[in-house]
């Protein structure tokens, strides 16, 4: 795939005006993704300016690699890091990094992910059973599907596809896997289908599809962590702008814009005013008509920003 086409941004526009960024600013895209966001921020850096960019997907890192030879349109500095986002606060200290002026997160999949049918994300392609981000990581969607136990699998999906039918689907998948392994996204649609409604067969899918995403590469825990950090890597007056696709991506994220952490437990002073290292920035923005309809992945799409205080 062209690198032109790799990735198409969502909310690009308020994603960078909720940044406010300055031009000699210091910057992390915690998802690099097919670079949309990272090219669009780095224009508007100049000399001073640098970007940190994460990914853990090696076929994006290297996309991006060959993006930073040919286009050197900015004075600016773009420093690919390949890592979870989760040791945020790890590779600014690596770096030598004492703050930053802002930090953007896109979360879930990317669209580069589910366009690779190879790569097992997506119900409608027929590919191994993969769904790992960090191809190097051990644990597949077919090693959860194929040996987790009846109630861890009930647990996966009722948390994170938010199942009503969520014992059921894990029954049946264990049923199914005993006469064979269920090695195929498509073997995996084979056996869920029955026990969705016509109705709803498409959403109900893509959430069974989504929670085995989310479980297998740790994506709660790592959104915990990175959360975590930007209250400590940002700057005062820093940003923080994160654009989250479901429930409880967007409730980690408010919690932590309103209380400072993802518990949403708001702590005081012996005074009585509010710890929050945060300020919230005007009101969550979702995607319009016109994005939606030419970039279906935003069509879920939440955007928060807060300003450290």
């Amino acid at each position: 795939m062209e690198p032109d086409i790799y990735h198409i941004p969502v909310l690009l526009r308020p994603s960078l005006e909720g940044l406010n960024i300055k031009r000699d600013g210091t910057y992390v895209d915690v998802t690099l993704g097919g670079g949309g966001h990272s090219r669009a921020l780095l224009a508007q850096l100049g000399k001073g300016g640098h970007l940190y960019s994460f990914d853990q997907d090696a076929d994006a890192i290297a996309q991006c690699e060959r993006l930073r030879e040919t286009e050197k349109s900015t004075e600016a500095e773009w420093t690919l890091v390949r890592s979870n986002f989760r040791y945020l606060h790890n590779w600014m200290r690596y770096y030598g990094v004492e703050g930053v002026d802002g930090i953007l997160a896109d979360l879930g999949v990317s669209s580069h992910h589910l366009d690779d049918a190879g790569r097992g994300f997506s119900f409608r392609a027929d590919a191994p059973l993969d769904m790992r981000m960090n191809q190097s990581a051990t644990i597949s969607a077919a090693e959860v599907v194929n040996r987790y136990s009846v109630e861890q699998l009930t647990s996966v999906f009722r948390l994170y596809g938010e199942l009503h039918q969520a014992s059921r689907l894990a029954a049946a998948i264990v049923k199914a896997r005993a006469a064979a392994p269920i090695e195929t996204t498509f073997q995996l649609v084979q056996v869920l289908t029955p026990l969705v409604g016509r109705d709803r067969e498409k959403k109900d899918l893509a959430r069974a599809f989504q929670a085995l995403r989310i479980e297998v590469n740790g994506e709660m825990e790592a959104l915990r962590s990175m959360l975590t950090a930007a209250v400590h890597v940002l700057r005062p007056g820093g940003r923080l702008v994160v654009i989250a696709y479901h429930s409880l991506e967007d409730r980690m994220v408010k919690n932590l814009m309103r209380a400072g952490n993802v518990e949403g437990e708001l702590e005081q002073d012996v005074f009585g005013r509010s710890k929050a290292p945060f300020r919230l920035i005007g009101k969550p923005i979702a995607a319009d008509e016109e994005e939606v309809l030419s970039n279906p992945r935003s069509r879920s799409a939440r955007l928060r920003v807060a300003e450290k205080i």
